[in-house]
C-alpha cells in the first residue's frame, strides 16, 4: 500500500487519521461531548491529513463526512469514555485497546491510580503516534503499554509478553474494528477476551451488521470517505456474514447489552438525529460484562 510520513498507509491507518480529525472538531465545538487535546496534533503531522478540518468553524453539520460522521465519532468517543472510566472506577486496573490506532484515553482520561492502558495495533501506526507525542511532550495519566500486533492474528502472546495478568479484571474496547475483521478473526477475538478476561471483566464493541447493503454503499457519508479524503470504507468493511458475538458471549456466561447509537441521543442531546434510510441506524454497541461470580447466561440491561 502507498504510505504517507510515519507509517500511516491509505488502509485502516488512514482511517485512525479520520477519527482523529473527527476528535479534534469534537474538542473545540461549544457542546463538546470528549476532548481529545492530541487529535488535532496528529492530523496535522500526518501529509495525507495535513489540510483536513479540525475546527467546528472550518465545517458545517449538515456534511455528511465532517459534519454527520463526525458528530457519530464524537458520541461514540464519550459512551465508550464512560464505560471504560465506569470500570475502572469499579476496580478494573487493566485495559486493553484493539485497534488503538490514535486513541488518547491513556492521556486524556482521569484514571484512578494503577491503571495501565495496552494498545494494540500495527507497528507503522503506534511508531506514528509515538514520535507525535514525543515531540508534544506528552505525559500520560495511566501507564501507556504500545503492543505491536496484527489483529487478524493471535495477539495474545505479544499481550501477554508486554505484562499483561489475566488474573486481574480487564476492560476491552474494539472500537471502530470489528466490521474490519473476517468472522474468523472476530470468533477468535471473542474467543481470547473471554479465555483472558477474570471474573468482572468488561468489553464494548462496535459492529455493523449488513455493511454492504444498499443505503450503506451509495449514502454520501460512505462515499465521501473515498472521494474527499481516499478512505474507501466498504472495500475496508468484511462483507461476510457476521458472528453473533453477543450471544456467543451470553451463551458463556457474559451479561450483554446490544444498543442502537441513536438511543444515546437522550442522554447527551440531540445533536445526532436518526435520517429516512440511515446508513448509521446499521450500527450496533454491544456492552458485555463477565460475572464476579459463576453464574448462568442472562440479560443485563445495564449499558456501562
Amino acid at each position: 500500500m502507498p504510505t504517507t510520513e510515519g507509517g500511516i498507509d491509505a488502509g485502516v491507518g488512514r482511517t485512525a487519521l479520520m477519527v482523529a480529525a473527527a476528535r479534534a472538531i469534537e474538542t473545540h465545538r461549544a457542546d463538546s461531548l470528549a476532548r481529545d487535546e492530541y487529535a488535532e496534533h496528529f492530523v496535522r503531522a500526518a501529509r495525507a491529513s495535513a489540510d483536513w478540518p479540525v475546527r467546528p468553524d472550518q465545517v458545517t453539520d449538515d456534511d455528511p463526512l465532517w459534519g454527520r460522521l463526525a458528530r457519530y465519532f464524537g458520541l461514540r468517543t464519550r459512551v465508550f469514555d464512560d464505560f471504560l472510566l465506569g470500570s475502572a472506577h469499579a476496580g478494573t486496573r487493566q485495559v486493553v485497546l484493539f485497534g488503538a490506532g490514535l486513541d488518547s484515553r491513556a492521556l486524556r482520561l482521569d484514571w484512578p491510580a494503577g491503571v495501565t492502558v495496552f494498545e494494540l495495533d500495527r507497528e507503522p501506526v503506534l511508531a506514528f503516534k509515538q514520535r507525535v507525542l514525543d515531540d508534544l511532550g506528552a505525559s500520560h495519566r495511566a501507564t501507556r503499554v504500545p503492543v505491536a500486533v496484527d489483529l487478524g492474528h493471535d495477539w495474545s502472546p505479544a499481550l501477554a509478553a508486554a505484562g499483561f495478568a489475566p488474573g486481574l479484571p480487564t476492560a476491552w474496547l474494539a472500537e471502530g474494528l470489528v466490521m474490519y475483521l473476517t468472522p474468523t478473526a472476530e470468533r477468535r477475538l471473542v474467543d481470547a477476551v473471554d479465555r483472558l478476561s477474570a471474573p468482572a471483566g468488561a468489553l464494548v464493541y462496535e459492529t455493523k451488521q449488513r455493511p454492504t447493503a444498499p443505503n450503506i454503499v451509495h449514502h454520501p457519508l460512505y462515499t465521501g470517505t473515498r472521494t474527499r479524503i481516499g478512505v474507501d470504507l466498504i472495500s475496508l468493511f468484511d462483507a461476510g456474514p457476521r458472528p453473533d458475538s453477543a450471544a456467543d458471549l451470553t451463551g458463556r456466561g457474559w451479561s450483554t447489552t446490544t444498543r442502537v447509537p441513536f438511543e444515546f441521543t437522550t442522554r447527551h442531546g440531540f445533536r445526532l438525529r436518526r435520517e429516512a434510510n440511515d446508513p448509521l441506524d446499521d450500527n450496533r454497541w454491544v456492552f458485555a460484562e463477565k460475572p464476579r461470580e459463576s453464574r448462568g447466561p442472562q440479560e443485563s440491561e445495564r449499558p456501562g
